[in-house]
């Protein structure tokens, strides 16, 4: 196999995780929104943090940043464990779904920016 095959099947494998994560344009950066209710589960995990919140009947998933940044800033992760109550503010999913990008997070009695 010539070299530029072998960079074409490396680069293959590299990139096919980052192609099945979704992207930032799944989401409306024109319009933010805040929520806020109880989490109902919740995982500080890489690539980035997630959690399940209850908010007017409805279960949205919010993605968070990653465990580093989170930690950085001062968002533990007892901050957002089930049980708690947050407020995310972010931008919703353009897909139509119960879905947001988390900018800032109030959890533990502090705004965390995540971005």
């Amino acid at each position: 196999m010539n070299v530029a095959a072998r960079v074409a099947v490396v680069f293959t494998i590299v990139a096919t995780p980052a192609l099945a994560h979704h992207g930032w344009s799944s989401y409306d950066s024109n319009k933010t929104i805040t929520i806020e209710g109880a989490v109902l589960s919740s995982s500080y995990g890489n690539p980035h943090g997630d959690l399940t919140l209850e908010h007017d009947g409805a279960k949205w998933e919010v993605v968070l940043a990653p465990p580093s940044r989170m930690n950085a800033r001062g968002l533990a992760e007892a901050d957002i464990a089930p049980g708690k109550t947050v407020k995310v503010e972010g931008y919703p999913s353009s897909r139509g779904r119960p879905e947001l990008r988390a900018e800032r997070i109030t959890a533990g009695g502090k705004t965390v920016e995540l971005r």
